[in-house]
């Protein structure tokens, strides 16, 4: 009964407290120009918030922070909710802030601000809580996938509020055409997400990084990720690559089988013209490759290279064709025949141009002579004769005939 009575009155002494508070500020009731101000507030699940409520023009008027439930958190500088995560900021007739710490999502709503004049005037500021999401977790994957196969990956996580955005990612490039889906929580407050991703595998997908990304404006800027590594099972491919493209009668040759394959393809088979090698002991198999010592004419042939793992079968061939050493050395050799033809073309233009200009030149000098011929037949000097011999080409171009 005791501690009964000792509530009752302490219960009485801070109502008492309260109305006496009230009754001496309604005596300096503000003037219009009070009023308070307050600000919406974003904290992260887990955060901090921190919750201001200013007034400019202040006559020495309480201040009041109250939660959704309209319980006084702070009546000036007085705490008036036990609660070990609401603390006091600052308190003035200016200013009354107060921090809420590891603040949960049941905290988010209306938080109210009340400036005790007559009328009381409030102001209203929204705690929002982001509700951080969960490691994304992909499912769906089992190891190893055949080459060919449709694979189904999923990708969830779940606490966001508001709902997480999943994005896929292969080989550093986004993946656009995926599914969606959105639900509810239990708390009715957080949601679940998940992506489902399907494609069809082949070989140029092992060992690629499937990547799931949650992005939130809770993470601030860092996304969560998680990673898949895909594996791919495949049937070998086979190339057969020689030492030299002109295999030559009397030298060594080595053949390599390249193989490749998921499982890898151990060991390889050596067959030629289909059957079993002919000489082994020139013909000599280590590991992948095939060596051939001292090669002659019997060697040509069709070689063949068979690589086998679990997953199927493969093969190449190789004609190989052995040359004659001189044969190569002549054909690789300056052809001197035809060297010898051109050389022998040129000779001949250049004789024929000298015969042509030796004639050209003979010609005109024997029509010089004999027209200084025809003017010294009846002359007595030199001079004379080829005044003549002018005389005699203009009557020359007059008695030309003309004939139609």
């Amino acid at each position: 009964m005791i501690w009964k009575r000792s509530a009752v009155l302490r219960f009485y002494s801070v109502c008492g407290l309260l109305l006496q508070a009230a009754a001496s500020k309604s005596k300096v009731k503000g003037s219009q120009g009070q009023f308070p101000l307050t600000q919406n507030v974003t904290v992260v699940e887990g955060g901090t918030a921190i919750l201001t409520c200013r007034v400019d023009q202040n006559d020495n008027t309480s201040l009041q922070w109250s939660n959704p439930a309209q319980q006084t958190l702070y009546f000036d500088d007085k705490k008036a909710l036990r609660d070990n995560r609401i603390e006091l900021v600052r308190a003035s007739w200016h200013e009354l802030s107060i921090s809420v710490s590891d603040v949960s999502l049941s905290d988010e709503g209306q938080y109210t601000c009340s400036l005790f004049t007559m009328p009381v005037k409030t102001s209203k500021a929204y705690l929002t809580v982001l509700g951080v999401p969960e490691k994304p977790q992909i499912s769906g994957f089992s190891s190893p996938v055949m080459e060919g196969d449709l694979m189904q990956l999923t990708c969830k996580t779940s606490g966001s509020k508001p709902a997480a955005d999943i994005r896929w990612f292969k080989n550093d490039k986004e993946i656009k055409d995926v599914k969606y889906l959105k639900e509810e929580d239990a708390n009715r407050k957080t949601f679940t997400v998940s992506s489902t991703l399907d494609f069809r595998v082949d070989r140029s997908d092992d060992g690629v990084a499937v990547i799931c990304r949650v992005d939130h404006e809770s993470l601030n800027a860092t996304p969560q990720v998680a990673m898949q590594v895909l594996e791919i099972h495949y049937t070998p491919s086979v190339k057969i690559i020689p030492s030299t493209p002109f295999p030559q009668e009397g030298q060594p040759l080595i053949l390599t089988c390249e193989s490749k394959g998921k499982p890898l393809p151990e060991p390889v088979l050596w067959t030629k013209d289909g059957g079993e090698l002919p000489d082994p002991d020139r013909m000599v198999v280590s590991g992948r490759e095939l060596n051939i010592l001292f090669l002659n004419k019997t060697d040509n042939g069709t070689y063949r290279c068979e690589a086998t793992n679990t997953i199927g079968q493969s093969s190449a061939e190789y004609v190989l064709i052995v040359h004659d050493p001189n044969a190569l050395a002549g054909q690789t050799g300056p052809d001197h025949a035809l060297i010898g033809g051109i050389v022998a073309v040129v000779v001949f233009v250049t004789l024929c141009s000298i015969f042509l200009l030796g004639r050209y030149l003979a010609r005109h000098k024997g029509t010089y002579l004999t027209n200084e011929a025809k003017g010294a037949e009846d002359a007595p000097d030199a001079d004379t004769a080829i005044i003549n011999a002018e005389g005699s080409q203009v009557n020359a171009e007059e008695k030309k005939e003309y004939f139609i």
